[in-house]
């Protein structure tokens, strides 16, 4: 794609699943990426199986802590030249069940980590202003929302709620930073992750009946549209959420 190769960039919450999958493809298109992530050793076997140091570095770390954030972008600029490419993928949701039972504390950190870090990942890497990092490149942010974000989702409302949070973020990034910087979200639905299991309880065969397209999403479905909205191929694209459902919403 156009306008990627040659570049850094930054993706939270890499060491596997959707993060891991948009390294692998910005790799792919010659991008030097930055990954992150709580556990040290998942994070160097990430780096290890994308390329090595060449073309990876990991930075261990938890997305809403400031010192992390200062470090990978240190970190970022010092191996690889200062990034100019975000993504925000990282994401939480360690309660599931009705909002009139939720625990506060636990929705406050869903807030978090799920819509705040976000906002001061982009803060952290464009806040002196993309100019003074790469004069002669622009930027772009994609953050990692989620269709849960679009209505209601029994048992994951918190969740949905730090999404629709994000994605009103993303709009008003978009303009501020506008026009050296773009900023986008993607919204998935259900991918095979990790992270996505509990939702499946029932096995993936049952959950891809909900699928005009007859299938769960893939890392992969993700990345290639993250690559997209990275790339200069999406030049005149800002402020936009991108849903990737495999047609659920048409039902």
């Amino acid at each position: 794609m156009r306008g990627l190769s040659g570049r850094t960039a930054i993706v939270t919450g890499a060491s596997r699943g959707i993060g891991y999958a948009i390294a692998e493809r910005l790799i792919a298109e010659g991008v030097r990426v930055v990954i992150t992530g709580r556990k040290q050793d998942a994070l160097a076997e990430a780096v290890t199986t994308l390329g090595g140091p060449e073309v990876c570095l990991g930075v261990p770390g938890k997305a809403d802590d400031p010192d992390h954030r200062v470090e990978a972008v240190a970190a970022a600029a010092q191996t690889f030249g200062p990034a100019t490419l975000l993504v925000n993928n990282v994401g939480i949701n360690p309660v599931y069940g009705p909002l009139m039972a939720a625990d506060l504390g636990a929705a406050r950190k869903i807030v978090e980590v799920n819509a705040l870090a976000p906002l001061a990942w982009t803060q952290a890497l464009f806040g002196a202003g993309v100019t003074e990092a790469a004069p002669a490149e622009s930027g772009a942010v994609v953050n990692i929302s989620s269709t849960a974000g679009q209505g209601t989702a029994p048992g994951i409302d918190l969740y949905g709620a730090s999404k629709a949070m994000l994605d009103h973020l993303t709009r008003g990034l978009a303009l501020e930073l506008a026009p050296r910087v773009r900023v986008n979200a993607v919204a998935p639905a259900l991918v095979r992750t990790r992270f996505a299991a509990p939702l499946m309880s029932q096995g993936e065969e049952v959950a891809a009946t909900r699928y005009p397209l007859e299938r769960i999403g893939i890392p992969d479905d993700i990345a290639s549209t993250v690559a997209f909205l990275l790339s200069d191929e999406a030049a005149w694209i800002t402020g936009t959420l991108h849903t990737i459902d495999g047609g659920a919403r048409l039902r």
